[in-house]
């Protein structure tokens, strides 16, 4: 409870002690230090929003960071004067977010270092630019640009510092509700498993470009700032090792935190300084191997640690000491060492300065919701879908028509047809590469059929987005289980239930009270599901952490926040226990009882054999059978499928044998 008070004091300590820095600090330049650290913090919640929650790897912001500060820069000279504040800033972060959507579209084709390189290209295009454009930027001159003019009255430097702090908190609580809110966990879903995101109906191209264009936005603002801080902007200032240092942050301060975001835009203003006296890097660096022998001895006699698992990190610690009295210039190692504190922070420190902190002192933030509303939630889930759907059980709610699927030469799928009736569970087996997974993934779109038509509902929904075809009613599960491992259960399902959500970027940023309601609803209907699969107890575990049986089921939970008419379970008894079979059985009558259609892939013959109306039998791309359950164990192509056609003569002979004694 203490820790807990003292956590909930901390912002608002933090608040005041930044009120007081001008007061307490006479001497101009520790003001001004300040006040670039709060700039860079700026740009760094929303490089954050990108690193941190997408997971893309944006070495593009300095580029950003610097089209903010000409926008500005570029209204002055157009002003030839200082430009009115408000206006200057606004412009800035309009154009930086224009731009934030041309970074955005390399990301919708390329990931991971494909993605950074097209971004650290666009950036050095910016800086060339800006450098070249001489009759727009003032090319390698610069431009000078004054204090900004408020209200009539020329800002003084601890003036503007407290228009920078006021302007800093605005845009860490701007970002805080975003990440906290439907959008942010379609942010998080798309950096865990974008084709899990598409399948619930989160679109990944529109919610990578809002990345961006936040990010990018923030970016324009503090580089806005930054021009009025500087008083003189040139191209030069925006360079590559501005970029490195950006990302830097990220890592070390900790991602998906706004804390962490200040720590990183302290260590981006300050390990400059640092790296440029070689003396001051002594001292620190034989300060640090200090206390990194103290704490690795103290973890070894409380047996926190191994020898193993300390012995890397200690010896990096000393050898950069070592090392440091035996440099002479320290600025030629500069991005070296930039490197080195990233490899080291990626393999020792994942989560950063903050991330170690909650670690260690257990901190997670658990959202209750009112037990008497989750009961009426339940009772509203159970009741619902559909006293109709069951009247209409001789209807298909899906037909496939002659799909063919092709890639390259190997046809995956070759004239299949597949008629569902509705309110039933149709079971789709067969032996390993016979089409079952291509079939689940032409039906919800992420693969668009070489030929072939399928309608939903009387709808066709052949080539159509998975999201489209996810809020059109078809919800699905994954052969390997993809759930978003860093959220908690809770989340995932509340991903299903994004399309519950009409509020927007406005309405989530003010809080209004219909967002409030839409929140609260949605965090109820997800109480009630994931009572429904039987794993409320695991509300608030991350679903990496989940045992795998409860893993499997919080997928089909997630999946039922979609309130679909079609259920795709693409082998959901794979890898689990008797007794969590059992369970899973359960499950899936209790969904049949709610009127969805299910479609289930399983090689477990005794569960499909056991709840399906109707099984199709796929082979080597092509349907082989289809009928009864009892009917398709017995026909001969399905046996000679599964077991060789030697099994299917002995199977007819004793057939044969059977009936000469007779």
């Amino acid at each position: 409870m203490m820790m807990k008070n003292t956590m909930r004091a901390f912002p608002v300590l933090a608040l005041l002690a930044l009120f007081l820095i001008p007061m307490a600090v006479h001497n101009p330049y520790y003001v001004h230090l300040a006040e670039t650290i709060l700039i860079y913090a700026i740009l760094l919640f929303g490089l954050d929003v990108v690193v941190g929650y997408t997971g893309q790897v944006s070495l593009g912001h300095a580029g950003l960071f610097g089209i903010g500060s000409y926008a500005t820069g570029v209204l002055i000279l157009a002003f030839k004067a200082s430009a009115p504040f408000l206006l200057a800033i606004s412009v800035s972060i309009g154009v930086t977010a224009l731009f934030g959507i041309v970074l955005a579209l390399p990301a919708l084709r390329v990931t991971g270092p494909y993605l950074a390189m097209v971004t650290l290209a666009f950036g050095t295009i910016i800086r060339i630019l800006i450098n070249e454009m001489s009759f727009f930027t003032n090319g390698p001159e610069g431009i000078k640009v004054g204090k900004p003019v408020l209200l009539g009255h020329k800002l003084s430097e601890a003036e503007f510092y407290y228009v920078v702090v006021v302007l800093m908190v605005l845009a860490l609580v701007v970002v805080d509700r975003i990440v906290k809110s439907h959008l942010g966990r379609a942010f998080q879903a798309l950096r865990d498993s974008p084709i899990a995101s598409d399948c619930m109906g989160v679109s990944v191209y529109r919610y990578k470009v809002y990345a961006f264009v936040i990010s990018a936005a923030l970016a324009g603002l503090a580089g806005s700032l930054y021009a009025f801080s500087e008083e003189y902007i040139s191209p030069d200032t925006y360079n590559f090792e501005l970029t490195i240092l950006f990302l830097l942050a990220i890592i070390m301060g900790g991602r998906k935190t706004r804390s962490g975001a200040l720590i990183g835009a302290l260590i981006v203003v300050m390990l400059p300084s640092l790296l440029s006296d070689i003396d001051l890097f002594r001292k620190i660096a034989t300060t640090a191997a200090v206390v990194g022998v103290a704490a690795s001895v103290w973890t070894l006699l409380k047996r926190r640690s191994t020898v193993r698992e300390i012995a890397v990190p200690l010896a990096a610690v000393i050898g950069m000491a070592v090392y440091s009295w035996k440099l002479e210039n320290i600025t030629d190692w500069r991005l070296t060492i930039f490197g080195l504190m990233i490899l080291f922070v990626v393999y020792y420190l994942q989560d950063g300065v903050v991330g170690f902190f909650n670690a260690v002192v257990g901190r997670r933030e658990e959202l209750a919701v009112d037990a008497e509303a989750v009961a009426a939630a339940a009772l509203l889930f159970n009741g619902e879908h559909n006293g109709e759907q069951r009247g209409e059980v001789n209807k298909h709610v899906l037909r496939a028509k002659r799909v063919l699927m092709q890639f390259g030469g190997l046809k995956a799928l070759n004239q299949v047809d597949l008629e569902v009736l509705r309110g039933s569970v149709h079971g789709l087996i067969g032996p390993n590469g016979s089409g079952k997974s291509t079939m689940m993934n032409v039906l919800t779109g992420i693969y668009r059929p070489t030929d072939g038509s399928v309608e939903f509902d009387g709808k066709a929904i052949s080539g159509a987005t998975p999201s489209a075809i996810a809020l059109g009613g078809v919800a699905r599960t994954f052969q390997n289980v993809q759930l978003f491992g860093e959220m908690t259960a809770t989340e995932n399902v509340l991903v299903g239930l994004h399309h519950t959500f009409r509020s927007n970027v406005l309405d989530v940023i003010l809080r209004t009270p219909s967002y409030k309601r839409e929140e609260q609803r949605a965090r109820e209907q997800a109480a009630a599901i994931l009572d429904f699969v039987g794993i409320a107890e695991f509300a608030n575990e991350e679903a990496r952490n989940l045992p795998y049986g409860k893993q499997r089921l919080l997928e089909i939970g997630r999946a039922m926040g979609l309130n679909p008419k079609l259920l795709l379970l693409d082998e959901p008894a794979a890898g689990l226990t008797a007794p969590d079979i059992k369970e899973l059985i359960a499950i899936i009558g209790k969904i049949r009882e709610h009127g969805i259609t299910i479609i289930l892939i399983e090689h477990h013959m005794d569960v499909v054999m056991s709840i399906s109306d109707v099984v199709t039998v796929l082979d080597f791309g092509q349907k082989i059978a289809e009928g009864k359950p009892n009917a398709v164990q017995s026909d001969p192509k399905v046996i000679e499928a599964y077991l060789g056609s030697s099994a299917n003569e002995a199977v007819a002979a004793g057939a044969s044998a059977g009936a000469g004694g007779a």
